[in-house]
């Protein structure tokens, strides 16, 4: 047997000295990295912090259950007083809201500038004839080298002054009148001057003269843009049945603030799905004046969804022979981004275009409806407090 020497399992013989244990690095670097540890975490302490104020600070939403169905609101009192079980369609009339189309550019500055054009209408050859002369007297509101104008010239034909049961009153005893365009021109366009010449010539068969006792000209001096968001500096109307175009009568107008036109209603369903997140846009109706120019005349609308800031990919609907009562009855799903829904615009545009001719498509009109901070669509608002349910309701259709 093999005594071992007392001590031998003493902890000095297996741990090192403290002279081993030593790094090899000076006291600066040493406080350096420890100085950088304490730095790290006060950054992850400072990001945890505002993580935890985010979500305090973040409205409380208690999501409400009817029959199933899983509804994002504040107030359960306004879901149980319009649930009625079983989905039905209601139909109310549409508010005429002008001003949600109105370009805001020039609402609140003073528009300055004249017009120069002259317009024509040859008995002989059955032909109008407009001429864009010269824009004099604009109003800079920027650099003049920068400015790239043109003259859209619109020919507008003006329906029957009715009632009907889609068309609300401005004032008791004035009903609205629906209106088409039938010609869309555009003049070159002169950069660089806030006085431009043009001298493009239009013209535009007719096959009556009293046709021209329902048209209007519209005349919209703009600023190009090539991603097609031309400003819309100014505008003239004349109405063809006040003047004597027997000779070429030269004009002079003032520019005046930009309006939109009725060009007809649209009668629109929309149906809110929170469980599965999705938002129906059903395209039932597109009322217009039409006129038989083009027998092979088709419609279609093109929906377009943004919701909280996220724009969905738009969809389109198939294309229907034109008349005065175009019926689609398609029915559009967008699904949307999140949940609840704070801001919401729904896009409809109504395009025409002809089946022999694929590339000749041009608008007719469009319409927005909108929930955002500021005011809120009442057909919007019905539809957020509807679970499951259709709700429909006509819409006026500008251009």
């Amino acid at each position: 047997m093999v005594v071992l020497p007392s001590g031998y399992f003493s902890s000095e013989r297996f741990l090192p000295s403290a002279a081993v244990l030593r790094f090899p690095f000076s006291d600066a670097v040493k406080y350096s990295v420890l100085g950088l540890s304490i730095a790290l975490l006060l950054v992850a302490l400072g990001i945890l912090a505002w993580q935890a104020f985010k979500c305090f600070k973040r409205p409380s939403v208690t999501p409400q259950t009817v029959n199933g169905d899983l509804l994002y609101t504040d107030d359960v009192s306004k879901i149980t007083g319009h649930y009625r079980g079983i989905p039905t369609i209601k139909v109310e009339d549409a508010d005429m809201d002008i001003l949600e189309l109105t370009q805001e550019a020039g609402e609140d500055k003073k528009i300055q500038g004249w017009l120069h054009y002259s317009v024509y209408y040859d008995a002989q050859q059955n032909q109008l004839v407009v001429t864009i002369l010269e824009v004099e007297g604009l109003q800079q509101q920027r650099q003049s080298s920068s400015l790239q104008l043109f003259v859209q010239v619109k020919l507008l034909w003006t329906g029957t002054k009715t009632k009907g049961p889609y068309i609300d009153e401005v004032d008791e005893g004035t009903p609205f009148a629906l209106r088409t365009v039938l010609q869309d021109w555009q003049t070159r366009i002169v950069k660089g001057t806030c006085n431009p010449l043009f001298g493009d010539q239009f013209t535009c068969i007719l096959h009556d003269e009293k046709h021209l006792d329902h048209m209007d000209l519209r005349l919209e001096v703009r600023d190009f843009d090539k991603f097609s968001r031309h400003t819309t500096l100014g505008e003239v109307r004349t109405p063809l049945t006040q003047l004597n175009i027997s000779y070429p009568l030269e004009l002079k107008g003032k520019l005046n603030t930009p309006q939109k036109d009725l060009v007809g209603e649209v009668l629109l369903s929309l149906r809110f799905l929170p469980t599965s997140q999705r938002i129906e846009v059903g395209v039932l109706k597109v009322r217009t004046v039409h006129k038989e120019q083009h027998l092979d005349a088709v419609l279609y609308a093109r929906v377009s969804v943004q919701c909280n800031q996220c724009k969905l990919k738009y969809q389109k609907t198939s294309a229907v022979t034109r008349d005065t009562m175009t019926v689609f009855n398609e029915v559009l799903v967008f699904s949307l981004p999140e949940l609840p829904v704070q801001q919401v615009k729904i896009f409809v545009s109504v395009f025409e275009t002809q089946s022999s001719r694929k590339s000749s498509k041009h608008l007719i009109g469009q319409l927005i409806v909108k929930k955002d901070n500021h005011s809120e669509n009442e057909h919007l608002g019905l539809m957020l407090r509807s679970i499951r349910q259709p709700i429909a309701k006509w819409h006026s259709l500008f251009i």
